[in-house]
């Protein structure tokens, strides 16, 4: 283990690596209930699990021994919202087994990164994004998050006078839901180990008892062991990428693959500077060692993850809680990974688990990312005033991150040029603002 992670010189132990490891388990397994109830809107659910499990350990364990981090990796929220969905139940729409091509423009995003990873181009292009977009494309993922897990609990429904609206608290699944955004927050505040998964197994329990009593009668959320674990379901989910759509409709499938590309890069940026920085991992420039080993990571995992079945993989906000219980090595993250293995033998129980127990959680990470409004300069420049703005408001309002971010990026590159301030526009911004503007012709002229 010493030889390794290099325990003693992170001043650790092999009982706090653990330790922190499971912890940051604790806080990032609702995943496993959350990935396979949106992706599973498009594909089959117990394929998802499976695929999301492995991948999740497959990342894991490279950043453990590659990069020797604390971190834990799995599907990332937001972008699994983008591909069920924006991708499949929206652009795809009509289209014969849509998760195939999304799992595709996944598969093309994760081969993408492999080869920057060997250079230092994601870092380039992170450099090159205005911190305000960055900011502002975060907030408005948190806020299309919490739209999505409203909806999935009945909290927010269509309404013909007003589009949306409140939904009815003669509905269990709403008050539920409720309930157990409620008791997440509390069990965060006191700083409860896994609060989140602790308030959607809480918030499941209580809809079993109340099933038990005769009182929800909605659907079934008791696990159902009768079929087995269903280890085998991912073989509807695994090696099922479609490159023969992808030719036929390249200016659509490279629009669908970079919105991947982008939202990964700053999922993953965001989140490894954020952990390493709370760890103490930066050097004295705020500079993260190791960073394009971090980023292979990721890459590798999303590429492995597109042929098993599930969306983008990418590093856990949520591993700032193993962190926090003492973890500096990759040891931490090993045992992450190795529990998600261990989770493939329990797939009846997460698969179990209704959208009134795991909406709450998307509610609250939602919240989290959010956060990153806060940050943004509103009375400064306003080119990345209005891109940051346009970001949080159309991403929710659109249904659609990439959307969100093609108006956030036009719009920060014309104001420039509007404002006498095109020297500001770097070679990759205006490589970026082509590409949505390809976008925009495709979707005038329906060119598909």
């Amino acid at each position: 283990m010493e030889k390794l992670f290099k325990l003693k010189e992170h001043d650790t132990t092999v009982k706090k690596e653990i330790i922190a490891g499971a912890t940051t388990f604790l806080t990032m397994a609702y995943i496993l209930a959350v990935n396979p109830n949106i992706l599973g809107t498009v594909m089959n659910a117990n394929g998802v699990f499976v695929a999301t499990a492995l991948a999740s350990a497959i990342a894991t364990f490279i950043m453990a021994f590659l990069a020797n981090y604390p971190i834990g990796l799995s599907a990332g929220l937001g972008l699994n919202a983008y591909f069920a969905y924006t991708v499949c139940l929206g652009e795809l729409a009509g289209e014969e087994d849509p998760f195939r091509i999304a799992l595709t423009a996944v598969f093309v995003e994760g081969i993408i990164f492999i080869l920057l990873s060997f250079f230092k181009f994601r870092e380039q292009i992170i450099n090159s994004i205005p911190q305000n977009l960055k900011y502002g494309i975060s907030a408005g993922i948190g806020l299309f998050i919490a739209f999505i897990g409203m909806q999935n609990a009945r909290i927010i429904v269509a309404n013909d006078a007003t589009v949306v609206g409140l939904g009815s608290f003669s509905d269990l699944d709403m008050v539920l839901a409720l309930i157990g955004l409620i008791v997440i927050a509390v069990l965060v505040h006191y700083n409860v180990t896994g609060g989140v998964l602790i308030g959607i197994i809480a918030i499941w329990i209580v809809g079993m008892i109340l099933q038990a009593a005769g009182i929800y009668t909605t659907g079934n959320v008791f696990p159902d062991f009768s079929n087995g674990l269903q280890l085998g379901a991912v073989k509807d989910t695994a090696f099922k990428l479609n490159f023969g759509w992808a030719a036929s409709h390249l200016i659509q499938f490279l629009a669908i693959t970079f919105s991947f590309l982008y939202v990964d890069l700053f999922d993953t940026v965001g989140t490894v500077v954020g952990v390493a920085d709370k760890a103490g991992l930066l050097d004295k420039d705020g500079n993260l060692p190791r960073v394009g080993k971090v980023f292979l990571a990721d890459a590798v995992g999303t590429t492995c993850g597109s042929l098993l079945g599930t969306s983008t993989i990418t590093s856990f906000v949520e591993s700032s809680a193993g962190v926090a219980a003492g973890g500096r090595t990759g040891l931490t993250a090993l045992t992450t990974g190795v529990l998600f293995l261990v989770s493939l033998v329990l797939s009846p129980i997460f698969l179990a688990i209704p959208s009134f127990a795991t909406a709450p959680a998307l509610i609250y990470v939602g919240m989290l990312m959010l956060m990153s409004a806060a940050k943004i300069k509103f009375d400064g420049d306003i080119a990345d005033s209005v891109g940051a703005y346009l970001a949080i408001v159309m991403m929710p309002l659109a249904y659609s991150i990439a959307t969100g971010i093609m108006f956030a990026v036009i719009a920060w590159v014309l104001l420039k040029v509007c404002t006498r301030k095109i020297k500001d526009v770097s070679p990759i911004m205006w490589c970026i603002f082509v590409l949505f503007m390809l976008r925009i012709v495709a979707l005038v002229t329906n060119f598909q």
